[in-house]
């Protein structure tokens, strides 16, 4: 009998060892296992695992956010509120769950809430916020399309180096929003080995903000080529389609043979996630016959640098033809100073110093170049090119480009 109670006791005792056990985890590392699941999709059972943690260690701020991230990225905003505010309550002083609540109420458009949170944020931590922080208010003021205020962090930011995903990309799309008027005017100087005298090419435009139409360009460009004089008229537009795209529209016409007599050609531009952008677009070029290509791009914002490459396609019943360029610039102290250098094969449609009409077998270019924005209104550029051009198997047009220009903006 007494070895039977015994026994008895020796399972409970088992029994209760192995519950406390279950009870007994380590926090950190199941958090780490519910971030995992969350970023791989599994946000049910993320959520699940989540709960359990706050509920035997309420604490552990960091899960509350993650709680509050999962429903934001699920669209269920009002509930994510609530996590973060529980995420605030505990930890008052964590960044983090500040940064997390803003993302949650941007992505609602609740901007007024967004407001109050960045101002219960900016009195927890004063002058000693974070770049992070500090990018979320220039945000706000994006959204409430406070352009000035905006980039005014986000230029502060970006000289104190601040590391921001995209932060270029988003200096750029404000820059289109802000800058109001504009005129400009550029000279291209073409010489060429052989028989071809040199061409001068002048353009001159005027920019300004349009509603939305967005940014819209009126430009006169001049040309001498061919021992011949010619003239073509042309409009851009730059129109917003939402946060996180634009369109780009172009016409023009000319007297001249070596422009085509009307143009047109539309894009449209998406940002993407990681700092990439894209774009895919259409170019209409008419001369005695019409000339029709496809053209797209991929970009990339990383640290100081802008990646590009592009491909244009002009298809025809031999099975067409394929044109690329690869551009990179790197950016000084701000989003209008840069050096920048490319490497093209084939002929782009919107490289009007460029001979467009000639059926060019084979051409490569490089070019390098430099722009500053020398103060708030003035901006000049300098670039040096050189192209070598296929006419025929036997003959060949190498070609120096010199490209200046200069902007004043009011």
């Amino acid at each position: 009998m007494n070895s039977k109670c015994i026994i008895v006791c020796l399972v409970m005792l088992s029994i209760g060892f192995h519950a406390k056990a279950q009870e007994n985890f380590d926090p950190d590392k199941k958090f780490f296992e519910a971030r995992e699941m969350a970023l791989n999709g599994q946000r049910e059972e993320a959520i699940e695992l989540a709960l359990k943690i706050v509920e035997k260690y309420p604490g552990y701020s960091d899960v509350w956010i993650l709680l509050g991230r999962i429903h934001s990225w699920e669209g269920k905003n009002d509930s994510a509120s609530v996590y973060f505010e529980r995420a605030i309550e505990e930890s008052p002083d964590y960044e983090d769950a500040y940064i997390g609540y803003l993302d949650n109420l941007f992505w609602a458009e609740q901007y007024d809430n967004a407001e109050k949170v960045l101002d219960r944020a900016y009195k927890q931590f004063g002058e000693g916020a974070s770049s992070q922080l500090k990018y979320r208010k220039s945000r706000l003021y994006y959204y409430r399309e406070d352009y000035k205020e905006a980039i005014d962090i986000a230029e502060s930011l970006y000289e104190n180096e601040a590391k921001i995903e995209g932060l270029l990309s988003y200096i750029q799309r404000l820059k289109r929003l802000t800058i109001k008027s504009a005129v400009g005017f550029t000279f291209d100087h073409d010489s060429f080995e052989g028989q071809i005298s040199p061409w001068q090419t002048y353009s001159l435009y005027a920019r300004t903000q349009a509603g939305f139409m967005g940014n819209v360009i009126g430009r006169v460009t001049h040309s001498h080529r061919f021992d011949g004089y010619g003239t073509q008229y042309e409009l851009d537009a730059y129109p917003s389609l939402g946060e996180n795209s634009y369109a780009y529209l172009n016409v023009g016409v000319s007297n001249a043979s070596f422009f085509p007599n009307y143009r047109f050609g539309t894009s449209i531009y998406w940002s993407l996630p990681k700092a990439f952008e894209f774009d895919i677009g259409y170019r209409h070029l008419n001369f005695s016959e019409t000339t029709h290509i496809i053209t797209g791009s991929v970009g990339k914002y990383t640290g100081n640098w802008w990646l590009n490459l592009r491909a244009n396609h002009v298809p025809s019943s031999a099975g067409g033809s394929i044109s690329g360029n690869f551009q990179a610039r790197y950016y000084f102290k701000g989003a209008e100073d840069y050096f920048m250098f490319q490497f093209s094969t084939g002929v782009s449609p919107d490289e009007e110093d460029r001979d467009l009409q000639s059926q060019l077998l084979d051409s490569y270019r490089g070019r390098v170049g430099y722009q500053q924005l020398w103060s708030p209104k003035w901006l000049a550029y300098a670039f040096v090119g050189y192209s070598y051009d296929e006419i025929t198997p036997d003959n060949y047009r190498p070609n120096l480009n010199i490209s200046v220009g200069t902007e004043f903006r009011f």
